[in-house]
């Protein structure tokens, strides 16, 4: 078989369900925007099919996609240099989704630790959906749509490309072709995996118990201000090297998210700030915080305030993402032999 040479392209999404916060941000649209318009072609998604694995109401489902969609927008991604839409608009994703079910084994399915975090165990698990099952293969199809050659995902989702990794092979393999790349994960640099205010160990969530938790990217300066100054700290003095941060899980998530908001390292931020207190390290977070971030919540009410403007940058991305997939759509169909007149 011969080699493709694959374009480099990168494709990742975020899922429209409880408001985007600053965990959101660093860990994945900041990211987006320092990837676009360098070497790589970029495509980013409001993956609104993966939000229906658990019920949503359908009006709140809309505001929510239209709100990821203008977070991308406020944070900086350009929808004339990206290509950003919401995937219900780009039927392919679904119809590649169903292919891949079928490549996908069940053990494969087994293994992914997401179900049984989001499904629980036993008779809870019986009663979750099949789409949130499965949903890994439509994360893989998502992917391998658009020969994506990259992602850039936390941690925590790197499980889903080697998965999307296994499909490419598998589907090759079957079909004696070299149709689909490898995609790689692309993880990097501090705050991947921002965690929570209150508890350091937890993640920043959507689903918190209490909204001092976590940094929503519609809060205001002032909210935002606060929130770091309340921030859970400890009685120790920042120490000087990264290795000081080992076991104090809330200093080390304080130092992380100071380091990505300022395109630092965590050794940079210790160089400034090791051996002080946190009476002078959390007001410096927190007016960061502000400089980075407020800007972005005050754009994103002027889009919210636009839902028409959203929508027609989505449906305008939705075309542009239907010209990568449909030929690739097509060949797939041609290479496992399905009958299109």
């Amino acid at each position: 078989m011969t080699e493709q040479n694959f374009t480099p392209r990168v494709f990742s999404g975020i899922k429209p369900s409880g408001g985007l916060t600053m965990g959101n941000y660093l860990g994945a649209i900041k990211r987006f925007v320092d990837m676009q318009g360098g070497q790589f072609e970029t495509i980013y998604c409001v993956v609104d099919l993966h939000a229906i694995t658990v019920w949503q109401d359908p009006a709140e489902l809309k505001n929510a996609t239209r709100e990821v969609a203008a977070g991308y927008l406020a944070s900086g991604i350009d929808p004339e240099q990206s290509i950003l839409f919401n995937q219900a608009q780009v039927a392919e994703h679904a119809e590649l989704g169903w292919i891949f079910n079928c490549v996908a084994r069940v053990g494969w399915m087994n293994r992914m630790t997401q179900f049984k975090d989001k499904a629980g165990q036993g008779k809870a698990a019986e009663k979750a959906s099949l789409g949130l099952y499965a949903y890994p293969s439509l994360m893989a199809a998502d992917i391998l749509l658009y020969h994506a050659t990259h992602v850039p995902v936390g941690e925590d989702q790197k499980q889903h490309v080697e998965l999307t990794r296994d499909i490419a092979k598998k589907f090759n393999h079957d079909f004696k072709t070299d149709f689909f790349p490898e995609t790689v994960p692309v993880i990097e640099g501090p705050a991947m995996r921002v965690m929570n205010l209150r508890d350091g160990s937890k993640k920043m969530s959507k689903s918190g118990e209490s909204d001092m938790e976590r940094i929503n990217m519609t809060d205001d300066a002032d909210t935002i201000a606060k929130k770091f100054k309340k921030a859970k700290s400890d009685a120790d003095a920042l120490p000087e090297t990264v290795e000081g941060l080992a076991d104090r899980p809330e200093a080390r998530n304080l130092v992380n998210i100071y380091a990505a908001l300022n395109d630092q390292t965590n050794e940079q931020v210790l160089a400034e700030f090791g051996g002080e207190g946190w009476g002078k390290f959390k007001p410096a977070l927190a007016d960061l915080a502000v400089t980075k971030l407020a800007p972005i919540s005050t754009e994103m009410k002027r889009l919210m305030d636009d839902p028409a403007e959203i929508d027609r940058i989505l449906s305008r991305g939705a075309d542009r993402a239907r010209e990568i997939a449909q030929p690739i759509l097509k060949q797939t169909y041609d290479i496992v032999g399905l009958l299109r007149s």
